[in-house]
């Protein structure tokens, strides 16, 4: 299934309360929407990292060594960004190419496009939100699994769309990540099985914190922005 402008919009009517603080009805978990695709929710709290160092990193990691650091079970191999990707610089518009596993689920090969979140948030709203200060980063992507997924005429994977959204706090920063997925087989016998969205979860919730352990101090020390590490003495 291909959904149509329309039914995208349908699907995301309410998209803009993941820009405020406010609690979700679906803060971590699953759900079968309407339309037979999956939602997968899950909220991580990243310690000593802001918001902007996680979209910073977005525009880093470039190696497979680079995803183990960031997941060392589940991510298998890199297989690279495209041309429109970066370095130090911009992940928009950019597509990454990697191999991942969902714990005791086998890898499979995903294909991501990174579009300005403008495009599916309200434009007015999100720069309100960056504003006040209820959300510090905004990561849009539409996500494709398997070695032949669906790709539109401009190379969006078809299958589903990941968001990600961090908002700065006293500790560091909380992080809502949000997935509509299985697109292609929605309208079939066999949607997408509940189990992946189980897997994603767990699978979102440690690499998140994993990254959380290491993102702070290397910000500092590979970003070229001019921010400086505090000194803890």
């Amino acid at each position: 299934m291909r959904l149509s402008k329309e039914e995208q919009h349908i699907l995301f009517s309410d998209i803009n309360t993941l820009l405020f603080p406010k609690p979700l009805r679906l803060e971590a978990g699953i759900k079968r929407l309407e339309n037979g695709m999956l939602q997968v929710s899950m909220r991580t709290d990243l310690n000593n990292c802001k918001s902007k160092m996680l979209d910073w990193w977005f525009s880093f990691f470039e190696t497979t060594e680079h995803l183990k650091w960031w997941h060392p079970h589940d991510h298998i191999m890199h297989s690279g960004w495209d041309s429109k990707w970066m370095k130090n610089e911009s992940y928009i518009g950019a597509t990454i190419h990697a191999t991942e596993a969902l714990g005791e689920i086998p890898p499979v090969p995903a294909t991501i496009k990174f579009h300005p979140p403008e495009e599916i948030f309200d434009p007015v709203v999100l720069q309100e939100a960056y504003a006040q200060g209820s959300v510090g980063a905004v990561i849009y992507a539409k996500i494709g699994f398997g070695k032949d997924t669906p790709l539109d005429s401009n190379g969006d994977p078809e299958d589903g769309f990941m968001f990600h959204v961090a908002r700065d706090t006293p500790f560091g920063c909380t992080l809502r990540s949000h997935f509509y997925l299985g697109a292609s087989v929605a309208d079939t016998e066999t949607p997408l099985h509940e189990d992946i969205g189980f897997g994603l979860m767990e699978h979102c919730y440690t690499e998140f914190t994993y990254l959380s352990h290491f993102l702070s101090s290397l910000y500092y020390a590979e970003n070229k922005n001019g921010d400086k590490a505090p000194l803890p003495w």
